[in-house]
């Protein structure tokens, strides 16, 4: 599978997948903690404005745990410890 960029196919990986669905978590999670700031500035926020930064977070965790990892893994697959 490949997705056209510039009129370049590029291969579609699983690692490129989880590495841009983590920027743009980290995008939501910093629109809804900035939406909680300005809710707790105009009075006392709802609830589900309060908690709706931990979705992202939570998901946050996963993806940079795995891409964390990555090296690792990769080090493990080819038979040698990894650098750095």
């Amino acid at each position: 599978m490949s997705a056209p960029i510039f009129g370049k196919d590029v291969p579609v990986t699983w690692s490129g997948v989880i590495r841009q669905g983590h920027r743009w978590l980290a995008l939501i999670f910093t629109a809804t903690v900035i939406a909680n700031f300005v809710a707790m500035a105009l009075g006392p926020p709802p609830a589900w404005i309060v908690y709706s930064p931990l979705l992202p977070l939570f998901l946050l965790i996963f993806s940079g745990l795995y891409m964390f990892a990555l090296p690792y893994a990769a080090g493990w697959r080819q038979g040698r410890r990894a650098e750095g």
